[in-house]
């Protein structure tokens, strides 16, 4: 079962742990520049920079699943509390 806060967590249920609204804005964001700056390196001819920035934009997915996870998770424990970006 995933939980909106991990244990042991300095946050509170009044308080999260972390802003998801804002970490899922900047992972997005991290996604797009991280693929784009991936093509733009392959294109250029830089396969070493295209392979990193890639492997960026793969953790960058994988934050964005964790994310939604503990958005749905939070939801299911507040339901019809809309959050703001920053919280």
């Amino acid at each position: 079962m995933t939980r909106s806060q991990p244990r042991r967590a300095r946050g509170t249920v009044g308080h999260a742990y972390s802003a998801l609204n804002l970490r899922l804005t900047l992972a997005g964001f991290g996604l797009v520049i991280m693929v784009l700056f991936a093509v733009l390196a392959f294109w250029a001819g830089l396969a070493w920079l295209g392979v990193l920035c890639a492997i960026f934009a793969v953790v960058a997915v994988v934050d964005l699943i964790v994310i939604q996870r503990r958005r749905a998770a939070r939801r299911r424990e507040e339901p019809g509390v809309r959050h703001s970006l920053f919280e």
